[in-house]
């Protein structure tokens, strides 16, 4: 048998309301949760920042001893991130540019494209001595004899 539903027409209706309210509050609920992806995916801050270049520190220059007899005396300058402190000790660099030059070949450090290499070489381990503070180097004096 069959049931047929003797209830009147309103009591049919009021209880399908319900779940219309239901469906809206899962829409909405959907809603918020594709805007909150599509904020993460494209509006929020991606990776960090881009350092700022800051103040230059200059180095007083130095003498470095190369191969066979010749010396270089190099002057370098920092330049430092705005996120560097305000005492930065220019020890640890003088020390790598030491470290660097030292028992190279006159000839090697006379060309350009070997003081480039040179200078990126040393930017980098600036880099990783001052942990970003230092993000590039000026050779203010370079005189091999």
């Amino acid at each position: 048998m069959t049931a047929v539903d003797t209830r009147p027409e309103q009591a049919v209706e009021q209880e399908k309301k319900p779940r219309s309210k239901k469906k809206i509050l899962i829409i909405a609920v959907l809603v918020l949760v594709l805007a909150a992806a599509g904020w993460w995916m494209f509006l929020r801050p991606k990776g960090p920042s881009v350092p700022q270049p800051g103040q230059i520190m200059s180095l007083d220059s130095t003498q470095i001893n190369l191969a066979d007899g010749h010396y270089l005396k190099i002057g370098i300058a920092l330049q430092l991130t705005t996120d560097a402190g305000a005492e930065v000790d220019g020890s640890k660099a003088l020390d790598d540019t030491i470290d660097l030059f030292s028992g190279r070949d006159l000839g090697f450090v006379s060309t350009s494209k070997n003081r480039r290499q040179l200078k990126t070489e040393l930017v980098k381990r600036l880099d990783k001595d001052y942990d970003g503070a230092v993000m590039g180097v000026y050779f203010t004096e370079f005189v091999t004899q």
